[in-house]
């Protein structure tokens, strides 16, 4: 069954609408680009000619013989929408729209915009841009694109695609990573995006059989999900996706009074995105074309066990320091493999790193030697070796080329990367053989850090999880915590002992058949941080201490919130034990609702040690969040405490989420703390914030 963007990336005749004679201008060059390999029809179209490049031209699409798969629009924005209408009545199965000057340039571009999105909804054929830089297909030779970054290089065939919301930067990056040697299948650049956005390009890719690996930039996303469907897509056919994302601040993004709301911003969203889809994000253009480089190269290691062999003792520390941080392991070799390097090298470093000494610069073989030792021995997934700038020196790395391909076909799993400076036909060949060259020791090891956080991530991926249909229970206004416990409580989430008290004798009474120790609180749905308003006593021991703290607790609130309306005042058990814990949601208006876990009370906004998932979460996943936070070794048991029960944390934050999942008309939900306990724990605050309150 044919795909709707199959016009798109792999079109059989394409038509160029503005088409010029001048291979430099904007209509010019995708007729010369094409020109050069593409097998199927390229149709000039323009009304002043009858040839083009030497091709024959005609003055409308509608006069050309026969059918069009795709359709390129050079003309300036008030010529393009009619070429649209004259498109769509020829049947043009997709457009690539050049044209700028729709809703990138305010009120009246964006209204044009809007008109030539329904007419061409309504006529039945996509759109890509307007304002795109266009796109390219290198196996089948077809260039629908007016960028003039092939001028001074030319990519050549491989497994790579880019898609990117910005032609320029897309195309810059393109460049750097061509420079590498590397080679592509697609390249999507898509605008305005008024129809085809980089969700339903990377969808496409993802069953693209010459596309092993995807790159991708993005600024934002208008339809979340249909992104997240389409990255799990990639997931589930293991292809990697580096995606570099900008604009990391919330500017724009309404405030709510919660600290999940501040701390689940529109960034850290795209990062859970991410991280259930197992997309790696880039935050350098080095490291964008670094990782991709590694990707391309087909070898995931299966663990983190990291060998490196060096001349120099100092790289070695170097690697080794910058593997530890990057979460690799360099084991020890065994003693058998040790004196097996020293045979060879008498003096030479033999436990990981491994330091040859210079000595090997008399004979190289002894290098290569020592690798294989490594390899054999020492049980590990990759192997890093520094070569220094060997690389330069004429024959030696031609002579040492057998040596190294001889040892790639003896350990086909695992992954190699040399280290050195080389001329790029040299690093090709190299790469050719199976090996990743890198001239920069710390991104060496980054790459390999990289590989093993996607391969890792490969094997744990799960189906995204549905989200529950919508709760009876509609919610909407203010909601007082006493409502939120009572909403969250039937949600599954435990909740400590308390009673509500709308008087001083009422409050003494609800403590004495609680039970002291006493926490007071003030209840009201206008005052969301309740300690900031002196609503809060603790640790009361007696109806003495319970008496005179409510008759306080309410003259500090009435002074810090006059307007507040008060219900009175929730009496609780106190939880003396326990680390606090923060369980949040947030609905975020692109991707829905997002569950968050870290650590709570004072911790969440000093240390924002936090983690989100998009909601609902499984049990898994749940766990996941809970290794995810730096604070876990106090969860853990750090110092000789007893654990928490992580089981009934993961429940608790399950539940958050279902809870989210089933009432799209909340905005936010908090408890904070969730006291975990060594056996079972307990929320003792809630808070529920809805779209009308």
């Amino acid at each position: 069954m044919s795909h709707p963007l199959d016009a798109l990336f792999r079109p059989k005749s394409v038509a160029v609408i503005g088409a010029s004679s001048d291979a430099n201008r904007i209509g010019g060059r995708p007729v010369a680009y094409s020109k050069r390999a593409y097998t199927g029809a390229i149709v000039p179209i323009n009304p002043t000619r009858s040839e083009i490049q030497g091709l024959t031209a005609y003055a409308s699409i509608k006069d050309m013989p026969g059918p069009v798969d795709q359709a390129i629009i050079a003309v300036p924005a008030k010529v393009a929408l009619q070429a649209a209408d004259e498109c769509i009545a020829k049947g043009v199965k997709v457009a690539v729209m050049f044209s700028s000057g729709f809703a990138e340039i305010g009120a009246e571009g964006r209204a044009m915009q809007e008109a030539l999105t329904h007419r061409c909804a309504e006529g039945g054929m996509k759109l890509l841009g307007p304002n795109s830089l266009g796109m390219f297909n290198v196996g089948d030779g077809l260039y629908s694109t007016f960028s003039s970054a092939f001028d001074p290089m030319w990519p050549r065939a491989g497994s790579i695609a880019i898609v990117s919301q910005s032609g320029a930067f897309g195309t810059y990056f393109l460049a750097l990573a061509v420079e590498r040697g590397l080679g592509f299948s697609h390249f999507v650049a898509t605008g305005n995006e008024a129809d085809i956005d980089v969700a339903e390009c990377v969808a496409w890719l993802a069953d693209d059989p010459a596309t092993r690996v995807i790159m991708i930039y993005l600024e934002g996303c208008r339809d979340g999900p249909r992104l997240r469907a389409a990255l799990a897509r990639a997931a589930a056919n293991a292809k990697p996706v580096i995606a570099m994302k900008v604009g990391v601040s919330d500017t724009g993004v309404a405030a709510i009074a919660s600290h999940t709301g501040t701390l689940a911003g529109s960034d850290a969203v795209f990062d859970a995105v991410f991280a259930e889809n197992n997309v790696y994000r880039a935050r350098s253009l080095d490291e964008l074309v670094d990782v991709a480089t590694a990707c391309a190269g087909g070898v995931f290691p299966k663990g983190p066990r990291l060998g490196v062999v060096t001349p120099s003792g100092g790289v070695g520390i170097l690697m080794a320091d910058a593997a530890t941080e990057m979460g690799l392991e360099l084991p020890t070799l065994p003693d058998a493999a040790q004196e097996k390097i020293r045979a060879l090298v008498p003096f030479a470093g033999a436990a990981n790193p491994v330091d040859t000494t210079a000595q090997v610069v008399n004979d190289w073989s002894l290098f290569t030697r020592i690798m294989g030792i490594v390899l054999e021995d020492a049980a590990v997934d990759s192997v890093v070796a520094f070569l220094a700038h060997m690389g330069q020196t004429p024959g030696l790395m031609d002579r040492l080329k057998l040596a190294f391909a001889e040892i790639r076909q003896r350990f086909p799993d695992r992954l190699f990367v040399l280290c050195a400076r080389m001329p790029r036909d040299m690093a090709n060949a190299f790469s050719a053989l199976g090996f990743l060259v890198f001239e920069d020791p710390t991104r060496a090891i980054a790459a390999v850090s990289a590989l093993h956080r996607l391969s890792a991530g490969f094997a744990t991926i799960r189906p995204l999880l549905k989200v529950g249909g919508e709760s009876r229970e509609k919610l909407s206004g203010t909601i007082n915590e006493a409502g939120a416990k009572r909403l969250l409580a039937a949600a599954g989430i435990p909740f400590a002992p308390e009673r509500v008290a709308r008087a001083r004798e009422e409050t003494v009474a609800a403590a004495e058949e609680i039970g002291f120790p006493i926490v007071l609180k003030v209840l009201s749905a206008d005052i969301a941080h309740k300690s900031e308003a002196g609503g809060v006593a603790l640790s009361l021991r007696s109806a003495d201490e319970v008496a005179a703290a409510y008759d306080a607790m309410m003259v500090r609130v009435a002074k810090h919130a006059p307007g507040a309306r008060i219900a009175g005042a929730l009496v609780a058990r106190m939880i003396e034990r326990g680390i606090e814990t923060v369980i949040g949601l947030k609905r975020d208006p692109v991707f829905g609702p997002v569950v968050l876990f870290g650590l709570g009370g004072v911790y969440v906004e000093v240390l924002k040690d936090v983690t989100l998932r998009l909601a609902p979460v499984d049990r898994a996943t749940a766990i996941e969040m809970i290794h995810a936070i730096k604070g876990y070794p106090l969860l853990a048991g750090a110092r000789g405490r007893e654990p928490v029960d992580l089981d009934a944390l993961a429940d608790a934050i399950v539940a958050m989420s279902r809870f989210g999942a089933a009432h799209p008309d909340i905005t936010s939900a908090e408890i904070n703390p969730f006291i975990a306990l060594p056996r079972g724990g307990v929320a003792v605050d809630a808070l529920i914030l809805t779209d009308g309150g």
